[in-house]
């Protein structure tokens, strides 16, 4: 292999070997919320958003967990959730359908638990949500 060639095949090597870990984010995939103050829950489905996660619900559940049609099913819930590594994501946002109220949030991944808070002036609020598999 010539100079040339041995370079750009490191190069190469190293530029997959630093992209796909942030391709793989943990915390991508379904989730399953915590209930909600009307005893509802959803599965958001987090994704890729540029540098960033985002959220959308994709299914509502009520109290007895059997399927509910919602109007919030399609909308967007999170929002410019950064990767800080180690499962932290910051200087994010989330909106919660129950109170119809949007916090600055962020998460902590552990393991299929992903701690979901946010704050609003002086009224914040914790969830634990579940991966869906």
């Amino acid at each position: 292999m010539t100079p040339i060639l041995h370079r750009a095949a490191l190069a190469a090597g190293f530029c997959i070997a630093t992209t796909l870990p942030a391709l793989a984010d943990p915390a991508l995939g379904q989730w399953r919320t915590a209930p909600d103050d009307n005893n509802n829950t959803g599965i958001v489905e987090i994704t890729r958003c540029n540098d960033r996660l985002c959220g959308t619900l994709i299914a509502a559940f009520d109290g007895a967990g059997q399927s509910m049609a919602s109007p919030n099913v399609g909308r967007r819930i999170i929002w410019d959730m950064e990767p800080r590594g180690g499962g932290r994501y910051r200087n994010g946002r989330v909106w919660a359908p129950d109170r119809d109220q949007t916090y600055s949030a962020r998460m902590d991944l552990t393991g299929d638990r992903l701690g979901v808070s946010g704050c609003v002036l002086f009224v914040c609020r914790e969830a634990t949500w579940t991966r869906v598999r």
